[in-house]
C-alpha cells in the first residue's frame, strides 16, 4: 500500500469517525445484553472465533456495526450480524460501541512457533513480496488509530484475526477503503496469515 492510498483510507475514516456522537456509556451496557452470548460478559469473547470487543475504537465499532446492517448488498455481510444490526438505531450503535470502548481489553499469547516470522510481518512487512508491515496502520502495540477507525489489534483471537485475513484475500469482506487489506493479504502465504495472527494474540 503506497502512501497515497494510505492517506485516502486515513481521510475516509477520519471523516466517518467526525460524524460519530459520543454515545451513553449506561445505556450501551444495558443494551449489550442480546452481545453476551458470542462477545462474552464485559466484552471478551471465550470462543476465538469470536471477537473481542472490549477496548475496541468506538469510531471502529460504529463503523462495522453500520456496514452489518447494510446485509448482503454491503461490503461486509454477516447473516448473523445482519439480523441482529437491523434492529439497532444509529443512537443504538453509538451507545454499544461506546459501552464497549470503555472496557479493559485482555492479552492473549503468542505459539513460540510462531513468533518469529508473525513479528517479522507485522512490523517490517515483505517487501520482496510488497506485502506492508502491520505497524503503519495499526501501530507498534497493535492500538490501530481511533480518529481513522484503524482497528485495535492487540490481544485479539488468532482464529478470529485469521479468519478475517482470509475473508480480505478472497473479497468475502471487502469493506477496506482503495482495497487496502486485500491489496496485502493476496500477496500472503497461508502460513504468514497464521503466524501474523498468533503473534497479534500476544501484541501488547
Amino acid at each position: 500500500m503506497n502512501k497515497i492510498s494510505l492517506y485516502i483510507a486515513t481521510l475516509f475514516f477520519t471523516i466517518f469517525a467526525a460524524n460519530i456522537s459520543a454515545g451513553d456509556i449506561t445505556k450501551g451496557k444495558e443494551k449489550s445484553i442480546t452481545c453476551v452470548a458470542c462477545h462474552g460478559q464485559d466484552g471478551i469473547s471465550v470462543s476465538p472465533i469470536w471477537p473481542k470487543l472490549a477496548g475496541q475504537h468506538q469510531s471502529y465499532l460504529a463503523s462495522q456495526l453500520h456496514e452489518f446492517k447494510k446485509g448482503p448488498e454491503g461490503k461486509r455481510n454477516n447473516a448473523i450480524m445482519y439480523g441482529i444490526s437491523l434492529a439497532l438505531s444509529n443512537e443504538d450503535i453509538d451507545d454499544l460501541s461506546a459501552y464497549y470502548a470503555s472496557l479493559d481489553k485482555s492479552i492473549g499469547t503468542t505459539a513460540d512457533d510462531s513468533f518469529k516470522l508473525g513479528q517479522n510481518i507485522y512490523r517490517g512487512g515483505n517487501m520482496e513480496y510488497k506485502i506492508q508491515a502491520c505497524i503503519a496502520c495499526h501501530g507498534p502495540n497493535g492500538d490501530g488509530n481511533g480518529p481513522a477507525a484503524t482497528p485495535v489489534l492487540s490481544g485479539q483471537h488468532a482464529e478470529y484475526i485469521y479468519s478475517q485475513l482470509k475473508n480480505f484475500q478472497s473479497s468475502m469482506r471487502s469493506n477496506d477503503p482503495n482495497k487496502m487489506m486485500r491489496n496485502i493479504v493476496h500477496r500472503m502465504t497461508d502460513e504468514e496469515m497464521k503466524s501474523v495472527a498468533q503473534y497479534i494474540q500476544g501484541l501488547h
